[in-house]
């Protein structure tokens, strides 16, 4: 009987492996950058951030950056001890037991999943207003997320190498057109040039705005974390995921400045103007100065939202299948197909139930609202497990390599990253918040709980779990 009852979460005796070193530094970068989707975040983002900090809004991405940077060193140095397939799961069960491990599973795959389900909602939303403007056709957004979903789990199922590459060609081509776009206002707009959007006195209310502002800002960033879990097929992953992750960072930092910058220029630092003039305020900045072929504009938000479906399916989705071959969830989630080796129950779980949450929650309040509810609604429960990936960094190193900690590196930064998150995520569940967002925290907090007890019941089941978590590294055989 107890054999019975541990059968379906019990490992294979084996444990699937992925393909190994198949991906470069430059391929997890740009999956990384494609994860993050630029045009995707920027266009549905920073009109938001306006409102709250005002034409300094690209001082309050600036800060933001400088947060994530900070997390980015704490799984940094993470990924140049254990690189793992199972990212934050295994770090955190590093840190702190396998109770945690299990937790982190649960919340991590849970919060992934309802983040995703606002990308693969606004795949189709996007597309049917590119294709009611331009061709006249209301193809409704249902169909047309089914079936761009569909392109995306065909893609990913193939093999990381192909679909990272597809990714980041996607993604080459959004920057080149939001690149583009800036250039063309920059240089129209050269003779209005001004500091101004950069200095904290032109902050709305002063620190407030960036107080409120700074959540939003560190949205854009969401998906900074993807290299993580392609360690396994990424050659020399202690060196080569670090260095994705500080350059993404960097490289999407710069960005976001630069098209937040582009945009407050565009709108001549009228900010009523910009929060309320349209909703993709970017792609009414293109339109101004690039007329007709403004469609470029529209055609990288969509290159940007499918790069980011591959990318983000790729990564995340790796998640689940390593917590399922580590007995950390149901052990068929750790199947991998025979020739490409890639985890393609992982893919059917991720892609399947955040469906399904589009066609329950979305088509009553519309794609693009769907959008903002599914993303704020799952960076909760991602916030949460990034504060505590902070806490396990000094625990890890002063247990297991205490002749390798550094203060400044496994202790200073990762409380100032926590103190960094720990703003965000209070703006995020602090009381008093209009609905649908004042549901939020409890529904988040409602995910732990399960994930407690999950992980309670689960434990004093299994006794192996403590050898198993992150018993995968994925440099080694």
């Amino acid at each position: 009987m107890a054999s019975q009852a541990q059968a379906p979460v019990t490992p294979h005796a084996a444990p699937e492996r992925l393909s190994r070193g198949v991906l470069g530094l430059t391929d997890i970068t740009a999956s990384t950058m494609a994860n993050i989707a630029p045009a995707m975040s920027f266009y549905f983002g920073f009109a938001t951030i306006v409102v709250t900090s005002g034409v300094a809004s690209p001082f309050t991405i600036l800060a933001a950056g400088v947060a994530i940077a900070l997390l980015g060193n704490t799984v940094a140095q993470f990924c140049r001890s254990i690189p793992s397939t199972g990212s934050f799961i295994t770090f955190i069960g590093k840190g702190f037991g396998p109770l945690s491990a299990l937790i982190t599973a649960v919340v991590m795959s849970v919060g992934y999943i309802i983040a995703v389900a606002s990308v693969v909602a606004i795949s189709g939303g996007w597309n049917q207003i590119i294709i009611e403007k331009y061709f006249k056709v209301n193809i409704p957004w249902e169909l047309l997320t089914a079936a761009l979903t569909l392109i995306a789990f065909g893609l990913v199922v193939r093999g990381v190498a192909l679909s990272t590459k597809w990714a980041g060609a996607l993604l080459a081509f959004e920057l080149g057109m939001l690149l583009l776009v800036s250039i063309w206002v920059l240089v129209k707009y050269s003779g209005n040039l001004k500091f101004t959007p950069f200095e904290p006195s032109h902050l709305v209310s002063g620190f407030k705005g960036l107080g409120l502002g700074f959540p939003l800002a560190v949205y854009l960033f969401i998906g900074w974390e993807n290299s993580a879990t392609l360690a396994e097929e990424t050659a020399n992953p202690r060196r080569a995921v670090p260095r994705a992750i500080y350059m993404s960072i960097a490289a999407m930092a710069l960005s976001y400045i630069l098209f937040s910058y582009v945009t407050v220029v565009g709108f001549n630092y009228n900010t009523t103007k910009l929060a309320a003039g349209a909703p993709v305020p970017f792609v009414a900045v293109a339109q101004g100065v690039l007329g007709a072929t403004a469609l470029l504009a529209y055609l990288a938000g969509f290159t940007s939202i499918m790069s980011s479906l591959i990318a983000a399916t790729n990564s995340q989705a790796r998640l689940i299948f390593n917590s399922g071959r580590e007995g950390l969830l149901p052990a068929v989630a750790g199947r991998v197909t025979s020739r490409g080796r890639t985890p393609w129950v992982a893919f059917v779980i991720f892609l399947a139930i955040a469906l399904a949450m589009v066609y329950i929650w979305g088509p009553g309040i519309g794609a693009i609202a769907f959008f903002g509810d599914s993303a704020t609604l799952g960076t909760i429960p991602i916030l949460v497990v990034y504060l505590v990936v902070n806490l396990a960094l000094p625990v890890y190193y002063r247990r297991t390599h205490p002749d390798q900690f550094s203060v400044l590196k496994h202790l200073v930064l990762p409380l100032l990253g926590v103190a960094a998150i720990a703003f965000p995520l209070y703006e995020l569940v602090k009381p008093g918040q209009r609905a649908p967002f004042d549901r939020f925290p409890w529904i988040s907090l409602a995910i732990i709980v399960v994930a407690l007890i999950y992980a309670l019941i689960l434990n004093s089941r299994d006794r192996t779990l403590a050898q198993r978590v992150g018993s995968i590294v994925a440099d080694a055989d």
